[in-house]
């Protein structure tokens, strides 16, 4: 999760995320370049001797300076247009769940099981244990396997939500009467923490969002428990 010392993306937890990652790195190691290249011709312009002040017209340089930049933009397109459809690509998920934003609070349903549904309401600061984390710890977490290619669909009953977990590169519009689908798959157990991303009202910064990810088996044990209550 994300500390107050740290300016960086968090620690990726997806594949799709490290995707998203090295895409930003690639950017800005082009912005980088051109920054430099531009600086240096801005400096130079103190040095000039202006010989060319009767020029016109120089056909070769307007040549240069309209591919340079079309080449940089393809250097860009490709890999962006790449990790759109990385995004969009949905592969025979194993779990759905389904995420309903309220003011102020999420309720989840597993749809593949009978029964399973629950509100996730955000942990007061007196209820809080040691190890807990203030604005961001809930009541009751999402449990989800690791390893495994997980659906969520995403809606909402009142006002537009937004369901967003950093670690794993989702970010999903909650629209009432739509249902925005997406997908992950989380390649470590442990805990990721997410808020709704959307401004909803007062209490916007109060409904955050925790995933819980599990080995398999227990995730199967987690089932069995939830279905007999």
């Amino acid at each position: 999760m994300a500390t107050w010392s740290n300016l960086n993306f968090q620690d990726s937890s997806s594949p799709l995320m490290e995707q998203l990652m090295f895409f930003h790195d690639h950017t800005l190691m082009i912005l980088t370049m051109i920054t430099m290249m531009v600086s240096y011709l801005m400096s130079s312009l103190f040095s000039n001797k202006y010989i060319n002040r009767y020029l016109l017209e120089g056909q070769t340089i307007e040549v240069i300076w309209t591919i340079l930049p079309a080449i940089t933009l393809v250097f860009i397109a490709l890999p962006s247009l790449r990790l759109l459809y990385l995004l969009d690509e949905l592969l025979n998920p194993s779990v759905t769940l389904k995420s309903i934003g309220h003011q102020w609070y999420w309720s989840y349903e597993y749809s593949d099981f009978k029964n399973i549904e629950f509100d996730s309401y955000l942990t007061p600061i007196n209820e809080l244990e040691l190890s807990g984390f203030r604005l961001l710890d809930v009541d009751n977490r999402i449990i989800l396997p690791f390893n495994t290619q997980i659906r969520v669909l995403v809606t909402a009953t009142d006002v537009i939500h937004s369901w967003t977990i950093p670690a794993l590169g989702v970010k999903i519009d909650a629209t009432p009467g739509r249902l925005n689908q997406s997908n992950f798959f989380m390649n470590r157990s442990g805990l990721f923490y997410g808020q709704c991303s959307e401004i909803c009202g007062t209490n916007h910064s109060f409904m955050p969002i925790v995933i819980e990810s599990i080995p398999t088996n227990f995730f199967i044990d987690w089932i069995s428990q939830m279905s007999e209550n």
